[in-house]
């Protein structure tokens, strides 16, 4: 992996190689291994299929240089666009229900991006509405749809998969990753499993989410506190494809809270509520091989940290449950 020993032209040029570093509460001989995605410029994952999908669509005609790029983001995502448009004569415009992170929405303007709020109630559904009604509005402009391009599954096939193979040298024995788009684990599974099919997938979402629809399950919808991953409308999800998926597991909000901050005060790791519901999905993967319960190709397990949970203070993350605004 790079240490960027080198002198780089742009912050683009930072994007991935984030360090895969060792889950200290996993088993002795399971261990779990995360993806630090906040050492992106961005301080998120989505800086990856920022980069790449305006790359792709600049260079494919989809969108032309000094256009707009339109998106409906719960915030990191717009950021991840934001700083790539910023090396890429692109105009940056964001659409975001009101619930989510100030910090994200206030770095968004901060590299120069219009954000525009949707009512909480109206949901990721709302703000895609809204997103396409201004691309109509403007021209020369583009929704990307992370929800949907197949862009951002490509993006973590050729990027996030790769980077974890090399690292632990193509022993990898089940990658475990939290669904909102769905695209990060789509990516990581689809290349992973090219190199190994009997590599585990696992994805991971909130109590309240719908995801296991997809499996012919009825599901009853809740609120959830966690954000970045989950999904109140399946039919949103158009990314995720349940016959890659072995295992869809699901955790309470008190728990990935009781997580969030066990990783802080336990291995330093200052990360937020999507990285401690995978921390524990990957922690209970890794149980299940080392107990003999769960076949894998190799006794490791990989993760992802998506961001830092300094994105959240504001909302009380490391305060008492009660007190933590989901």
């Amino acid at each position: 992996m790079t240490t960027y020993r080198e002198p780089l032209a742009s912050v683009n040029d930072t994007v991935g190689e984030t360090p895969l570093v060792r889950v200290q509460a996993s088993p002795d001989d399971v261990p779990v291994y995360a993806k630090l995605e906040s050492f992106n410029p961005g301080a998120s994952i989505k800086d990856r299929i920022g980069k790449y999908m305006l790359e792709a669509m600049l260079d494919d005609g989809t969108l032309e240089p000094g256009g707009t790029v339109i998106e409906p983001t719960a915030g990191n995502t717009g950021i991840g666009f934001a700083t790539a448009a910023t090396q890429l004569d692109v105009q940056a415009m964001f659409v975001v229900p009101e619930r989510f992170s100030l910090e994200k929405q206030q770095l968004m303007r901060a590299l120069g991006a219009e954000v525009i709020n949707t009512p909480t109630e109206d949901g990721m559904g709302g703000a895609i509405d809204r997103a396409h009604q201004l691309a109509e509005e403007l021209d020369n402009a583009v929704v990307p749809q992370q929800f949907k391009n197949p862009l951002n599954v490509e993006a973590h096939y050729e990027t996030t998969g790769p980077e974890v193979h090399e690292a632990l040298d193509g022993e990898v024995g089940a990658v475990v990753a939290g669904c909102g788009t769905a695209g990060t684990l789509m990516g990581m599974a689809q290349y992973l499993r090219e190199q190994n099919d009997d590599v585990v997938v696992a994805a991971v979402e909130p109590q309240g989410s719908m995801y296991s629809a997809f499996f012919g399950e009825d599901p009853e919808e809740g609120e959830y506190k966690v954000e970045g991953i989950g999904t109140h409308d399946p039919a949103t999800n158009e990314l995720f494809d349940p016959d890659v998926v072995d295992e869809l597991l699901s955790f309470d909000d008190r728990v990935v809270h009781e997580e969030m901050q066990r990783l802080a005060a336990e291995e330093g790791q200052l990360v937020a509520s999507s990285a401690a519901a995978n921390s524990l999905a990957a922690r209970e993967i890794a149980d299940r091989i080392a107990a003999g319960d769960l076949d894998a190709p190799h006794d490791t397990v990989v993760t992802v940290f998506a961001d830092s949970s300094e994105r959240y203070l504001s909302k009380g993350v490391y305060r008492d449950y009660e007190e933590w605004e989901g």
